[in-house]
């Protein structure tokens, strides 16, 4: 393979505070070994609609306190079709890009999984989603600073809970995996965590409540997790407020909040490690892999796996959850 010498970075599908973070780091870990770097704006939009910009070290100047992405990100559907990344391929031709680290979800790894697999162009992903829900690594860009933007609401929420003696139902994001409920439900001393990973607890919430008003409990906060088969929790609230009249019963949502705001020190920190990762990777003819964390240190996962197995949530955090909201 020939040595990488221009690289091109992107961000893809939704947004997660760190990952300008990432992009910093990208483009100075480039710089430093004499590479030259492309910003690839709109995500594989991009790609498709030659929406190149030159990056260079002072151009990621004053970014890594920001949330989102000065790259801006989309969905592409054009990029799932073999048409669409034909003329991808050839822009990148064009532009002479030869390598290119994908900052995004599994979704984003899926394209560029694809992409490798028709073309001779390596692709390396940072893992960037607010759900921490990719295989082979603890961490994803976004997910701590996620955390502490729900645990800083529900701290609030619960404060007006006990002062009128309600009963919260907060939604959290997590269509697919209940890694921000569980945490966030521990952090915050829930009564009750909903997760799609665990259906009966949807099924055991009347009996749940029940024992926490046995305890004469002044307020319950219920964390949801927006995928619950259960419907989510407006649903859920329907399901219980006949039931517990002496409690106010409320939803709150806290939608997109979750996913904007000042990244935290640890994501901060973690996305400029896989950002300079990335690139080494690339530096050492790797291809078709994503760079994660595990147990503290960096470790490449071929995307098909990062695709394709599930991480499951800590079932002893899920007992260790149960155990404290006795």
């Amino acid at each position: 393979m020939a040595k990488v010498k221009k690289i091109g970075v992107l961000t893809s599908g939704g947004d997660a505070p760190g990952m300008n973070a990432a992009i910093r780091a990208v483009t100075r870990t480039a710089v430093y070994n004499g590479l030259e770097v492309v910003g690839i704006c709109q995500g594989y939009q991009g790609m498709i609609d030659s929406n190149f910009k030159p990056l260079l070290a002072q151009s990621v100047s004053d970014i890594i306190q920001r949330g989102g992405t000065i790259l801006k990100t989309a969905r592409c559907e054009e990029f799932r079709s073999p048409e669409g990344r034909n003329k991808a391929f050839n822009n990148l031709k064009q532009a002479q890009i030869d390598g290119v680290v994908v900052i995004g979800g599994d979704g984003s790894f899926t394209g560029a999984r694809l992409f490798n697999e028709e073309y001779d162009i390596p692709f390396v992903g940072i893992p960037g989603t607010i759900d921490n829900d990719i295989y082979g690594t603890d961490y994803t860009i976004g997910y701590d600073t996620a955390l502490n933007t729900v645990v800083e609401a529900v701290d609030k929420i619960r404060d007006t809970a006990s002062a009128h003696n309600r009963m919260f139902f907060v939604e959290v994001m997590g269509a697919e995996a209940g890694f921000i409920a569980l945490y966030s439900g521990i952090a915050t001393g829930a009564e009750a965590i909903i997760i799609p990973e665990l259906k009966e607890e949807a099924r055991n919430l009347k009996s749940m409540i029940l024992a926490g008003n046995i305890r004469k409990k002044s307020s319950n906060i219920i964390i949801v997790a927006e995928g619950d088969k259960g419907g989510g929790a407006f649903v859920l609230a329907e399901q219980v407020k006949d039931e517990f009249k002496e409690y106010d019963v409320r939803v709150s949502v806290l939608g997109h909040l979750q996913r904007g705001g000042s990244p935290s020190a640890i994501d901060r920190v973690n996305a400029s490690r896989l950002g300079h990762a990335a690139v080494e990777a690339l530096l050492d003819d790797q291809k078709s892999v994503m760079v994660g964390i595990m147990n503290g240190e960096i470790t490449l996962v071929p995307f098909r796996r990062a695709v394709k197995l599930h991480k499951d949530v800590n079932h002893d955090l899920v007992e260790l959850a149960r155990i404290l909201s006795v």
